[in-house]
C-alpha cells in the first residue's frame, strides 16, 4: 500500500492546484516523490509542503519559474538569501512605481487648478564638457548614468568643479522612433582635457519656455504635458531640442520630495518684434547631429 499523497491531497494540503504541480514537476521545480510508471500518477510526501509552500510564495511575489529554480538548487544559504534580496528590491521598485502611478492618476483625475508657472528666458552660451550618442529609448537611463560617471571622472583628473548644475539636451526621436541623439553634459568655466567619449562643446544661446517639476521623476511627463499645453495655447512654436537641467537629483540627495529637474522648451514667438531661438548644441569636436528634441524619460 502507498503511503504517498496522491496529487490532489498535495494540493489540498498546500493550496497550489493540480495543473500548477504538473507545471513545476515539468519544470523540474518540484518533482513528485514517486511517479507510478503504469498509470503515471504522481504521489508527494509531507517532507515537500515546506517547499511547496516556499514556492507558492515566491509566485505570489511575481519570482519566475527559472529564478525559484535557481534558488532552490543553490546549496549555499548565503547565495540563497542574495537572490532572494535582488528579487525582493525589483518587488519593492515595482511598488514604488505602482504607488507614484496611483498617486500620479489621481492628480489627473482631480486636478487642482493651480496655474502652471512657466518663465520665458534666455539662456547664455555655456561652456561644457559633454558625451553625445545616438541611443535606443528602452536604454537612455542606462546611458545617461555611464555617461555622467565618465564625465564625472574626467572632471575629477583635471581637477576642475562644475559652473553650474548638470543638463541635458533630447531628440525627440527618441519616443516618434524609438532611438535618437541624446547629450549631457556638466558646465564647467576651463576646457577640460577630451578622452574617450567626452567633447568640450559650447551650448549656444537658446531661447526657452521653462518650467520646474518637483519631485520624483516617474510622473514628469505630466509637467511636459502642462507645459506643452501652456506652449500651444501661448501660440509659442516649438523649435530644437528640449533641455532638462537637473538643479536637484538623485545624485546629490537620496529624497526624492527634493528633486528640482527645470525643463526648458525652446522656442521662438510668433507676435512682432519677438526672437527666435533653437537649442542645438555647438561642439568643438561634433558628437553627433541635434535635430528636433522631445520630452526626454527622468534621470538626473
Amino acid at each position: 500500500m502507498r503511503t504517498g499523497l496522491t496529487i490532489g491531497d498535495f494540493s489540498r494540503i498546500t493550496h497550489l492546484s493540480v495543473k500548477m504541480l504538473r507545471r513545476y514537476h515539468e519544470a523540474g521545480l518540484l518533482e513528485p516523490a514517486e511517479v507510478d510508471p503504469s498509470s503515471g500518477y504522481r504521489y508527494y510526501t509531507t517532507a515537500q509542503v515546506p517547499t511547496a509552500q516556499v514556492i507558492h510564495r515566491f509566485r505570489e511575489l511575481g519570482m519566475p519559474v527559472r529564478e525559484i529554480g535557481r534558488i532552490l538548487s543553490t546549496p549555499d544559504p548565503e547565495a540563497r538569501a542574495l537572490l532572494v534580496a535582488e528579487h525582493l528590491r525589483r518587488v519593492e521598485l515595482q511598488l514604488e512605481s505602482t504607488r507614484s502611478a496611483v498617486a500620479t492618476l489621481r492628480r489627473l483625475l482631480v486636478p487642482t487648478g493651480t496655474p502652471v508657472e512657466v518663465d520665458l528666458r534666455t539662456r547664455p552660451p555655456t561652456r561644457a564638457v559633454a558625451i553625445g550618442a545616438t541611443v535606443v529609448r528602452d536604454q537612455v537611463v542606462a546611458w545617461y548614468d555611464e555617461a555622467m560617471t565618465e564625465l564625472d571622472a574626467t572632471l575629477a583628473a583635471a581637477g576642475l568643479e562644475p559652473s553650474g548644475p548638470h543638463g541635458g539636451l533630447y531628440d525627440d526621436t527618441l519616443f516618434t522612433d524609438g532611438h535618437g541623439h541624446a547629450l549631457v553634459y556638466i558646465p564647467v568655466h576651463v576646457p577640460a582635457s577630451a578622452g574617450g567619449r567626452v567633447r568640450t562643446v559650447t551650448l549656444p544661446a537658446a531661447e526657452l519656455a521653462v518650467t520646474v517639476h518637483h519631485g520624483p521623476h516617474d510622473d514628469i511627463d505630466v509637467t511636459y504635458g502642462v507645459l506643452g499645453t501652456y506652449i500651444a495655447e501661448q501660440a509659442i512654436t516649438v523649435s530644437g531640442p528640449v533641455h532638462e537641467i537637473y538643479v536637484v537629483g538623485p545624485r546629490d540627495t537620496p529624497d526624492a520630495s527634493a528633486w528640482r529637474t527645470e525643463i526648458g522648451w525652446p522656442v521662438f514667438r510668433t507676435w512682432a518684434g519677438q526672437p527666435s531661438a533653437s537649442g542645438a548644441a555647438r561642439e568643438a569636436d561634433p558628437v553627433g547631429p541635434s535635430e528636433g528634441w522631445p520630452r526626454p524619460s527622468a534621470r538626473g
